[in-house]
């Protein structure tokens, strides 16, 4: 009686430890996603330059590796904000490249509204179904450095439609991405909700800029 008692109460601790991990995650993201936001449109009406690609990883990865250092402090929630306020930033001089093209205003619109569409929908697949998404491990890992390999020979090589795949390889990886990280939370497997945000967060940017590509490739004229 005693055993069934504690296994009940541990089972409940673990579902009120989920629920507010799950809580707290989505809470920060959607904060982190208006505040990238913000910072985007700010950077994208001050018509401010791309600072390369050097820059960009250097900042991305800096501020990820110093949040996963912080990840158990209230520090880690101000590196989480600079994280995303510095992507939102790199974000800007993306948007006016595409608006400065022909019906670039559709490419971008279409691109916010696929994105919210595929995250909305693969995350209430999940917390609907409470399926275990864990198998995808291998595949994100794979996927990874594929997308790796096909970056790196389209630097070397001209490859007609390179482009085009990897955008459509990185909608798969990130939405394999959201569907993993969304199940890692709900079975306990992630229990910090400042990486579980950072984690959707890269997905959801993915995501949106492999969808611009994509339109944006389609809608060209060349």
């Amino acid at each position: 009686m005693h055993e069934q008692d504690y296994a009940l109460n541990h089972a409940q601790a673990d579902q009120l430890e989920v629920s507010k991990v799950l809580r707290n995650t989505y809470g920060l993201l959607a904060l982190t996603l208006a505040f990238s936001g913000l910072v985007a449109f700010v950077s994208q009406q001050m018509q401010v330059g791309h600072p390369g690609i050097i820059v960009t990883l250097v900042g991305f990865y800096g501020l990820f590796f110093l949040t996963m250092k912080l990840r158990n402090s209230s520090w880690g929630l101000l590196s989480t904000f600079a994280l995303t306020g510095f992507m939102g930033y790199t974000l800007g001089p993306i948007l006016n490249r595409y608006l400065g093209m022909s019906g670039g205003s559709e490419v971008v619109s279409s691109a916010f509204a696929m994105t919210a569409l595929v995250f909305f929908g693969l995350s209430a697949y999940v917390l609907t179904t409470r399926k275990d998404m864990s198998f995808l491990a291998g595949f994100i890992t794979a996927g990874f450095f594929v997308l790796l390999g096909a970056m790196v020979a389209g630097l070397f090589f001209e490859i007609s439609g390179l482009q085009l795949a990897i955008s459509a390889g990185f909608v798969l990886f990130s939405s394999a991405a959201i569907l993993f990280q969304t199940s890692a939370i709900i079975h306990g497997g992630e229990r910090n909700y400042i990486m579980a945000t950072i984690s959707l967060y890269v997905s959801i940017y993915n995501l949106f800029i492999s969808l611009l590509q994509i339109f944006g490739i389609m809608g060209s004229d060349d």
